[in-house]
């Protein structure tokens, strides 16, 4: 049986119905959407200037999809700087990580936001065993104007062995699994990227710099009764050197054209994995390659999920 509550029309995201039911309690957006509410409330409703204009989306097929099957030839080394460049995102496909891993972490991350709120709870801020290991739900919701629909699970990798004893079990295996497979993927676009900068030979020191830390956050996406009004998550950059996307088939990601300010749907293509440049990179580089905006739609009929993970400098 869904949890019921009283949802109120107090403005002050501050207030009991934030905070005690969606946050303290640990039920997030997901176990308010499971209440069956019919409007949204105030809390989520984001002022105009922060939703999605449709009249300013552009073809979805703007966003280059890269075969990775022999990476090293020089139209696929081209197609990836020239999209870096370009757009700062583009999608890869036949990258070597193997279907079954993605589909173990998305199952990984649906079993995560499957479990009752209070064992979610057990990994909220005032109950992690570890400041590594969060789940919540928007950014700050003590602070922002606005709330976010979507909750979370963060988890900083440090070692498998602090993996194995803090994550939580219900998703651990598929997302260590994930986060493995997916290695030799980022150090082969790290590779390519920063050769094109004239750096040509990324050496272990090199490498653990540029591959520093890595985070990877599972995000769960509810459905929405009022879409429109809100956002799954809001525009943004990542401070990230590289981020890697996992995506399931629903869609919902956009990123913005430096162009014109347009925004570009970036649609789900089965085992693909969506690549962006961050900030980290982009400094790097001295503005060749691009950190650009981004951001979610909230889904007034489907629940979406995503599993990014950041790859930062050290």
């Amino acid at each position: 049986m869904a949890p019921t509550m009283a949802v109120t029309n107090n403005t002050d995201p501050a207030s009991d119905f934030s905070i005690d039911f969606v946050l303290t309690k640990g039920h997030g957006v997901k176990g308010l959407s499971e209440t069956g509410i019919k409007t949204l409330p105030n809390q989520y409703i984001q002022p105009l200037e922060e939703r999605l204009c449709m009249t300013k989306i552009v073809p979805e097929n703007a966003i280059p999809i890269i075969d990775l099957s022999d990476p090293n030839t020089t139209g696929v080394v081209d197609a990836i700087c020239n999209a870096a460049e370009r757009w700062g995102f583009f999608q890869i496909v036949n990258h070597g990580v193997p279907l079954q891993v993605l589909e173990n972490a998305k199952e990984a991350t649906r079993r995560f936001f499957g479990l009752p709120a209070q064992e979610k709870n057990k990994y909220s801020k005032d109950n992690s065993p570890s400041n590594t290991v969060r789940y919540g739900t928007s950014f700050s919701p003590q602070a922002e104007k606005a709330l976010e629909w979507k909750d979370y699970l963060s988890l900083f990798y440090v070692s498998d062995d602090e993996a194995s004893a803090l994550w939580p079990a219900a998703c651990r295996d598929g997302l260590l699994e994930y986060m493995r497979k997916s290695e030799p993927v980022v150090k082969q676009l790290l590779k390519v990227l920063m050769e094109k900068l004239n750096v040509t030979e990324i050496d272990k020191s090199k490498e653990d710099l540029l591959m520093g830390s890595r985070r990877i956050n599972i995000n769960y996406y509810p459905i929405c009764p009022n879409p429109e009004l809100t956002v799954g998550v809001g525009r943004h950059s990542d401070v990230s050197t590289l981020t890697i996307l996992l995506q399931d088939d629903i869609g919902g990601l956009y990123v913005r054209d430096l162009q014109d300010n347009s925004w570009i749907h970036v649609p789900p293509v089965k085992g693909s994995i969506v690549i962006n440049v961050g900030d980290a990179l982009q400094i790097m580089s001295n503005g060749r390659y691009k950190s650009v905006e981004h951001r979610v739609v909230a889904n007034g009929s489907k629940n979406r999920i995503s599993v990014p993970i950041f790859v930062n400098y050290c």
